[in-house]
Order: C-alpha cells, then structure tokens, then sequence
C-alpha cells in the first residue's frame, strides 16, 4: 500500500515536471543550451517549492510516506539544489558557446530596483545555498539555522519574480499561474509553519508553568 502511495506520488511529480518540460518546448526551441537552461530552472523551482510547502505537515508526510519527513523534504531540497546548481553552470557554457558572457547574470544589479530583481536570480542561488547549507548543518548550528533555513522562502520570492520579469517561458498563461500558484502555496506554508512553531512554544510555557506552581505548593505543603 504505502509503495502503491509512493509509486503514485513520484508519477505525478514527473508528471508535472514533464508538462511543464514540454510547455515550454512548445514555446520555441532556440538552441539546446538555452532550453537546458529553461527547464533546469522552472524544474528547479518545483522542486524546491514543494520541499518549502511540505514544511507544515511533518505528521502528514511521515503517515503517507511510512517514512522520516526529514528523508522525503530533503530528497526535494537536494533535487531542487542539484538542478539550480546546474544553472550557472549552463548559462556560463552557453556564453561560451556565443563567445558572450553576461556579467550581470552572476552579479546582480543594484543601479535600480527593478534592476535588483531583474536579475535577482543570483541572489536567489545564494540564498538556496545557504538556507539548504543551514538545513544539512543544523546540528552544528542549532541555535539559529532555522533563520537561514528561512531564506529559502525569501530566494523563492525573488526567484518568482526574477522569473516574472525575465523568464521567457512565463508568457505562457499556464506556466505563469502554476509557478506563481507554487509561490503562494510556498508563502502559506511558511505562515502555517511559523504559526504551529508559536502556537508549541505558547504549550511548553504552560507546561513549565504549570510544573512550576505544582513544584510550589508541594513546597508550601
């Protein structure tokens, strides 16, 4: 049953990725290159959106999965890593290739706002390393790796609208309303985490509170 649930889950994944895939092949095949880059970024941002909108349901996951939430959300964060790191990486051979590097596409523009997020993908990369980076050493950093975890959800904002500005394939009504969809969802499960975080510290207060007054009248008894 539970690889039945798996089977089905990892088949609409792909699903979804090769729709996306072929939407925006049909939008027009400039090179091999530049359609590498494409898909390497929306499939990116799938990935890494779905890891960011399971955060609020550990119970749930872990229930359908039969397995840690921790394995199936990093699994999603490390898949979305692995093609945003390839990114760079193919923008920087199709220069190459048009003997013609951009160096704002690695370095972003501060000459403007909308120049910041024009080309705000950078920043974004940097932020997915960091708040990726925060997540596989939360051990040693336990005190304060949820706060550069968190920037993820700020590299998915700027990667939304990076993308809204800039990407070609967000002329089709379709794949605009399902990244921008991902985003919302993204923003909601950030609020419902943070609001199930507050509402488990408000229950360990009164834990401790309680156990202290206990603690008192025994004394005084």
């Amino acid at each position: 049953m539970v690889l039945k649930r798996v089977a089905a889950f990892t088949a609409l994944m792909i699903l979804i990725a090769l729709t996306v895939s072929l939407l925006a092949f049909s939008l027009g095949v400039i090179d091999p290159l530049t359609l590498t880059i494409r898909l390497l970024a929306l499939n990116g941002y799938i990935a890494l959106s779905i890891a960011a909108i399971m955060s609020p349901f550990l119970k749930e996951i872990t229930l359908f999965f039969k397995k840690s939430f921790t394995k199936v959300h990093h699994y999603f964060a490390a898949v979305g890593l692995m093609l945003v790191t390839l990114l760079p990486i193919t923008v920087f051979l199709e220069g190459i290739s048009t003997h013609y590097v951009n160096p704002y596409l690695f370095l972003s523009k501060f000459s403007s706002i909308y120049s910041f997020f024009y080309y705000g993908g950078v920043i974004a990369l940097i932020l997915i390393y960091v708040g990726l980076g925060a997540a596989f050493l939360r051990r040693k950093i336990q005190a304060y790796w949820r706060f550069f975890h968190a920037l993820l959800y700020l590299a998915l904002f700027l990667g939304i609208v990076h993308a809204n500005l800039i990407g070609f394939d967000f002329t089709n009504v379709y794949i605009w309303v399902l990244f921008d969809a991902l985003f919302v969802a993204a923003m909601v499960a950030f609020g419902l985490n943070r609001l199930q975080t507050y509402r488990l510290k408000v229950r360990l207060r009164k834990i401790e509170e309680s156990k202290a007054k206990t603690q008192a009248e025994i004394a005084k008894s």
